[in-house]
């Protein structure tokens, strides 16, 4: 799996434990629903800043998602 698949993967993954609706996390983050849905297909990645507007949404590190280790 590519570092990009991978990301997806976790990304997704994070949403999904949520229970946050995409339009909920679209309207906190600033971007429409299907920027959101794209971003859990795979099709686009989020910039950074977006990734760290929807992290503190979600309450989670963008250490975990991005697969950084300390």
């Amino acid at each position: 799996m590519e570092l990009s698949e991978q990301i997806t993967a976790n990304l997704r993954s994070e949403i999904e434990m949520s229970g946050k609706t995409k339009t909920e996390i679209a309207k906190a983050i600033g971007v429409s629903k299907p920027t959101v849905s794209q971003y859990l297909s795979g099709r686009a990645q989020p910039s950074l800043a977006t990734l760290s507007k929807l992290c503190n949404f979600l309450e989670i590190s963008t250490d975990d998602v991005l697969m950084i280790k300390k």
